[in-house]
């Protein structure tokens, strides 16, 4: 390990030995449904309840990551994960069945990146071989803890991003394969005092755009350097704030910028509004349509974005605004 800059680290043999995603009839349904590697044909998920349907999202992620591994639950030495629920509860509730040491994160969307920053520095500062990450979310769920119960039936602008239903689990590991975790930024809090919850793209997209600026300064690096840059989750209307914030600073994304909140559906059929979200939403683009990409060739380097809109429900009714936050993660080929 290697700090570079203000805010990154270079890393050296840490891998991302497999993954697995999973995810709901919608999901399932769009443009990148081929790259799941399971999707339930109703949003409860054969369960009794949304909160138990983010759970069973949990389980069949973990359980499908382990037989995609070959490795045994006992070569596990950590798993770090969380999700959008108070206090973590899905996380919780799906890892208790697992006995094996476990780290909580909450960094709202952008659980998925700060997840495999700390397992890639726990395997560096020789915790263990292996650490799993999980990140997920429910649009039922968060839609009732974020804004209102699916129940009331208010009315949404189209400045509103749906949350995705889905999970997006990664087994972080020092033992050889074909993609390699080379560095990552953290990012800073970045708040543009904005407090409309209906459009989180846009109160994100200066975080995503800092944090990018600060990983490009670090490395020295221009965004050439990669093949795609992922943000998640911006959409519509945040993704264009972003290019217009870099183009301020010099820096021009060609046709190797996306967001996963614009790849995960199909903007013009299914109702999504300004595209998706949530921590599920990169989860499922990241660990399932880039991870088949580079191992194909596709793409030989990505840095993933995710990005996380910290606010909470009460803080928001108090008047307060939305700080947000983006930490970056590397995905890049080996030769392996």
């Amino acid at each position: 390990m290697k700090f570079k800059g203000k805010s990154s680290v270079e890393l050296n043999n840490i891998y991302l030995a497999a993954s697995a995603v999973v995810c709901g009839p919608k999901e399932f349904n769009g443009p990148l449904g081929l790259y799941m590697d399971k999707g339930f044909d109703d949003i409860y998920c054969n369960e009794e309840s949304w909160e138990k349907a983010e759970i069973s999202l949990q389980l069949n992620s973990m359980e499908i990551l382990i037989r995609k591994s070959g490795i045994l639950k006992s070569e596990i030495d950590c798993i770090v994960g969380g999700d959008l629920n108070n206090q973590l509860a899905a996380t919780n509730y799906a890892v208790r069945k697992y006995d094996i040491p476990y780290l909580g994160v909450y960094a709202a969307c952008s659980t998925c990146t700060e997840a495999l920053i700390i397992a890639s520095t726990l395997i560096d500062a020789g915790y263990g071989t292996n650490v799993l990450t999980i990140a997920s979310s429910h649009n039922s769920t968060s839609e009732r803890q974020f804004r209102y119960p699916t129940e009331y039936g208010g009315q949404k602008p189209t400045s509103t991003t749906s949350t995705a239903t889905g999970c997006g689990a990664a087994l972080v590991s020092k033992n050889a394969s074909s993609i390699k975790i080379s560095r990552f930024t953290i990012g800073s809090i970045v708040d543009p005092n904005l407090s409309d919850t209906q459009d989180m793209g846009r109160a994100m997209a200066p975080a995503a755009a800092m944090t990018l600026k600060q990983h490009l300064e670090d490395f020295d690096i221009t965004a050439d350097e990669y093949d795609l840059i992922l943000t998640g989750d911006l959409s519509k209307y945040g993704s264009q704030v972003f290019k217009d914030i870099l183009n301020e600073f010099n820096i021009k994304l060609n046709n190797n910028y996306n967001d996963a909140g614009l790849l995960l559906y199909d903007l013009k059929t299914q109702d999504v509004f300004a595209g998706g979200s949530g921590c599920g939403c990169i989860s499922l683009v990241g660990l399932g349509y880039v991870v088949d990409c580079i191992k194909k060739g596709i793409y030989n380097k990505v840095l993933l974005i995710a990005t996380g809109a910290l606010m909470n429900p009460i803080m928001i009714a108090q008047g307060d605004s939305i700080p947000s936050i983006a930490h970056a993660v590397c995905l890049e080929r080996s030769n392996i």
